[in-house]
């Protein structure tokens, strides 16, 4: 074994002493007490750790408002819907219905009481608010009305917000569904024909 050195015994061929040149001494009891006591310790910081993040997480993160606003703070009412119509892009709907709220003070008093606004589709192609009529006449009255109204609602909400005011009259009696109806028929008007 020429060249070769035992890692146990070291080169000079005996047991080989820690650095210092002080031999290990057995832990006593006192001494795996400490190092237990210390392994604890760690442990129960580590729980404490992990329960207070639950907590915080809990309780939105442990993020507080501090001196200054932010967006954290509470808002009245009418701010923070307003808040929420602009980041959501309602503003155009909002004020269709803001409209269709108003109806009688835009149209007048007496158009209001036989036109009712009943829809408004907002796609950009079509943008159309959908009027339902009581008589045929104030149908005809409306649909001869239908420009100025629309320059009057385009005024008051935007350019481009209306392009066209759908004019529907009033709906014909409902059908009914008794027992002497024939299989298949569609209405009163089945039997002219």
């Amino acid at each position: 074994m020429s060249g070769s050195v035992d890692p146990a015994k070291g080169a000079a061929g005996g047991p080989q002493e820690p650095l210092g040149g002080a031999k290990q001494q057995e832990a006593s009891g006192v001494d795996l007490a400490r190092v237990a006591l210390r392994a604890a310790k760690e442990q129960a910081r580590a729980r404490g750790a992990a329960a207070q993040q639950k907590k915080q997480a809990r309780r939105g993160g442990g993020l507080r408002s501090g001196a200054r606003a932010d967006g954290r703070d509470p808002l009245p009412l009418g701010a923070a819907i307003n808040r929420l119509i602009t980041e959501r892009g309602w503003e155009t709907p909002a004020a269709v219905g803001g409209v269709m709220g108003r109806w009688p003070q835009i149209v007048g008093d007496d158009l209001a009481n036989h036109c009712v606004p009943l829809r408004y589709d907002e796609a950009p192609e079509e943008r159309v608010l959908t009027v339902q009529c009581d008589s045929t006449a104030w149908a005809t009255q409306l649909r001869l009305l239908a420009p100025q109204l629309v320059a009057r609602l385009n005024a008051d909400l935007g350019h481009g917000t209306v392009k066209l005011i759908k004019v529907l009259g009033p709906g014909g009696p409902q059908r009914r569904f008794g027992p002497l109806r024939a299989p298949g028929s569609v209405g009163p008007g089945d039997t002219y024909g």
